[in-house]
């Protein structure tokens, strides 16, 4: 069960030559990155440019074929613009009101990107009942995500100093997230770098250390946005693609960096600058690596999605990943080559110890009492996710933003005085055989009408069907009878909006929101009512769209899900080549995970600290919410999994005990870990200042992720279950094993174990890389130096390991 093999250790010289190569050419690859950002400083700022809010469309859903009928027969736009008027003195019926409001939409007529205006004069259901509020709908000719390229000229069009005025509905809601999302960001900016710097110089104890992984959180944002800014020309991004970049640039390049300083600082004492820098990156860089691997795998899902939202997180995710990556193992080195000694400059502090004497009694402790630890622990887990069974999924709306946006306003005001559904309503595009105006079809629709009207849901049905509750079938069929001369004019610009042809709209108008469950139970009951006499139709509306949108996004996520876990554990059986190690960080991470949704769902569908947080509760998760928290947090805990078996596994492979390998792998890196994720746990929470609740939730979501998993997980349920696992931890098949016996490794301090393990296959590089590179002298305290019994005997044949240290 134990990988007792000197040749296994071959993996780490690829690394250890990369170091040694990035060392000689520090100077060049410093003075490469410097062109790089240099170059991407004045690309990045035009990213906002390209991006564009919404990115939920699937042509091949219900509801957007609904759509695309209800465009192609009545000219319907996907775009309607929400005016609404509200005065609290003035009543519909002052003439000042009109005469007011008829003022404002003036400057709107004639404007290109506009189509037709529906104003309450007109249309009397367009007048809430306590008269103080009434609403004119504005069909814009561009996409929703689009609109935001008219909406400034708009809102500079209506003008009003006697009503207050404010723009909803969807193009008004994308308009004023993009406005929004890129004041969050530049808040966020502006908190993470000063508190990141504070943070990492209180860990290190040193301004010159604390200033590398700043350099690589920057830099690595910094290229990433001037890269996106660039594909964004070619295929569409949403505007979420910022946050994404920022967060993860910056929280995984100071991460990735704090690992690779903190080992260059712990070698730096017993060995050259060359021979440092190689081996920090042969072990903590190759920890790096595969970390990135695991992140870059997680958003490697969200490819998967049909929607553009998931796919441009997935496209940013991926850059933002392998920049950091990137940047940390040649930028960094190098940098790290210049500095030596220099490293520890500019003290401020009493910084850490490489063996950190409290997660040196906490592994012992763990370890000793591992069942009585496990437990509780994952018990408390559990129950920290259980709420996320309660969960409501549903989509975005305007109270997502902040309350002081002219949509969010307005939203506000037409929900309490008209209703909540009033502006979600269930939209049914139906077709039939020949005109609808036909004496069978209005017939055929009239029963179809009033079976949704029977409805306990529904508040009220329009439809040129149900114009007047006092008209009977056959006063419609006559009505109807001669569609080109209607003489009422009510109901002949209803019939114009409503019907051409052999299609029809059908307007829905429910009891509860759109958000609602029975509102949507009430959809599905629509799609799987046969209304007869040759009716067909699709359904479409907020209502409609919702449905479909969340059931797509949780029909494709298992498959995503199960992909991301896959490859995890291929990569991660790579590395470490066990079957057991990579199944138990699935199942960690899954379970820090979990305890966080449960967390969303008291924040922010409960309200639990709604006031200190700063939004109003929404009832409700948003859908993309948790899958876009697995995707990106799924690789981005496995970062400290991976960190702490990599220094587990190198001194498991010195003596082969397994509780001396766990043990002192925690204290060696337990520090560094928990510092690591203090950084991105600060990053994320100066993403909850954002205003949009989305960005908030995320942001507060992965802080308590990682620090779930930093603290409780890494530090108490990871050592226990390794304790009761025992060299199982480390079993695999022998095929995945080379067959050369490796021997235990003699030391005098049992305390030492780990602290240079980079030894016991150095000579292995030695022999394997003569020729390539020449390694620099190693120090005459070096442990290969001081004598290290063989594995062979002279004759080729290997001999038994002597007895090694005993746990």
């Amino acid at each position: 069960m134990r990988p007792d093999d000197d040749c296994a250790t071959i993996k780490h010289v690829a690394f250890e030559l990369f170091g040694r190569l990035i060392y000689r050419l520090r100077w060049p690859v410093v003075g490469f990155w410097i062109v790089v950002s240099l170059a991407a400083l004045p690309l990045a700022p035009s990213l906002p440019g390209v991006l564009k809010a919404g990115g939920y469309g699937d042509p091949s859903l219900e509801s957007q074929r609904a759509s695309a009928v209800l465009g192609q027969a009545l000219g319907w736009q996907s775009s309607t613009l929400v005016v609404v008027f509200h005065s609290d003195t003035l009543t519909t019926d002052d003439p000042r009101f009109a005469v007011d409001a008829d003022r404002a939409m003036t400057g709107l007529r004639g404007l290109a990107g506009v189509g037709q205006i529906s104003t309450f004069a007109l249309n009397p259901q367009q007048i809430a009942p306590n008269h103080h509020t009434a609403y004119d709908t504005v069909d814009l000719n561009v996409a929703p995500e689009d609109a935001h390229h008219l909406l400034p000229v708009i809102r500079q069009r209506i003008t009003s100093d006697v009503l207050q005025v404010n723009l909803t509905g969807d193009p008004a809601f994308y308009s004023d997230v993009e406005t929004v999302s890129e004041e969050d960001l530049r808040r966020a900016e502006i908190l993470t770098f000063p508190i990141a710097l504070f943070a990492l110089a209180l860990v290190f104890g040193s301004l010159v250390s604390a200033a590398g992984p700043v350099i690589i959180g920057g830099v690595a944002v910094v290229v990433a946005l001037a890269s996106l800014a660039l594909i964004g020309r070619v295929t569409e991004l949403s505007i979420f693609v910022m946050n994404m970049v920022t967060m993860l640039g910056f929280g995984l390049g100071t991460d990735y960096s704090l690992f690779l300083v903190s080992r260059f600082r712990e070698e730096l004492p017993r060995r050259a600058p060359e021979d440092a820098v190689a081996v920090t990156v042969a072990t903590a860089g190759r920890a790096v690596a595969f970390s990135g691997l695991a992140v870059f795998v997680g958003l490697l899902g969200l490819f998967t999605f049909h929607f553009m939202m998931l796919r441009s997180l997935g496209i940013a995710g991926a850059i933002v990943v392998a920049l950091a990556v990137l940047a940390a193992l040649t930028l960094l080195p190098a940098l790290l080559g210049i500095l030596g000694p220099r490293v520890n400059r500019l003290p401020i502090g009493p910084g850490w110890e490489t063996r950190n004497v409290f997660w040196d009694k906490l592994a012992h402790w763990v370890m000793t009492h591992s069942v009585r630890v496990m437990l509780p622990v994952f018990l408390l887990l559990i129950a920290l996710g259980l709420p996320f069974l309660q969960a409501h999924l549903s989509l975005p709306d305007a109270r997502v933003l902040p309350t002081s946006v002219s949509s969010r306003r307005g939203a506000d005001i037409f929900q309490r005085d008209f209703g909540e559904s009033e502006l979600s309503s269930i939209v049914i595009a139906v077709q039939t055989n020949g005109s609808v105006f036909a004496p069978d079809n209005v017939a055929a629709l009239r029963r179809f009408v009033v079976d949704l009207q029977a409805d306990p849901r529904v508040r009220h049905v329009t439809s040129i069907v149900s114009l007047d509750p006092r008209l009977t079938l056959a006063q419609y069929q006559l009505l109807y009878a001669n569609p080109s001369q209607i003489s009422d004019p009510y109901v002949a610009a209803v019939a114009h909006h409503l019907a051409n042809g052999s299609t029809t709209a059908v307007i829905v108008t429910t009891r509860a929101p759109a958000i609602a469950p029975e509102t949507e139970d009430l959809v599905q009951a629509i799609r799987e009512f046969q209304p007869g006499g040759g009716l067909r139709f699709l359904v479409d509306g907020s209502a409609g769209a919702e449905v479909d949108i969340v059931g797509e996004l949780y029909h494709q996520f298992p498959r995503t899900l199960l992909l991301i876990v896959a490859l995890t554990y291929l990569s991660l059986f790579v590395l470490f080549r066990s079957v057991i190690l990579p199944l138990k960080a699935i199942l960690m991470n899954s379970l820090s995970l979990f305890a966080s949704y449960g967390a969303l769902v008291i924040i922010f569908q409960e309200g639990f600290m709604a006031k200190l947080l700063g939004f109003q509760p929404l009832g409700f998760v948003e859908a993309t919410l948790p899958i876009i928290m697995f995707c990106m947090l799924f690789g981005l805990s496995m970062d400290y999994e991976v960190f702490l078996l990599s220094r587990m596994q190198e001194i498991y492979e010195e003596t082969g005990d397994n509780y001396r390998s766990v043990t002192n792998g925690l204290a060696h890196s337990g520090q560094v870990i928990t510092s690591a994720a203090l950084i991105v746990v600060v990053v994320s929470l100066c993403f909850v200042s954002a205003d949009i609740v989305l960005i908030k939730a995320l942001g507060l979501g992965a802080a308590i992720a990682i620090f779930l998993d930093a603290t409780v997980v890494r530090g108490l349920l990871v050592p226990a279950l390794m304790r009761l696992l025992g060299d199982w931890n480390w079993w695999a098949p022998a095929v995945f094993h080379p067959s050369v016996p490796k021997p235990r490794v003699q030391t005098a301090d049992p305390a030492l174990v780990g602290a240079s393990s980079f030894s016991v296959w150095e000579r292995v590089r030695n022999s394997a890389t003569a020729g390539l590179l020449r390694p620099s002298p190693l120090s005459p305290s070096d442990p290969l130096l001081q004598g290290e019994p063989s594995s062979h005997n002279g004759t080729g044949k290997s001999v038994p390991p002597g007895p090694g240290l005993e746990g």
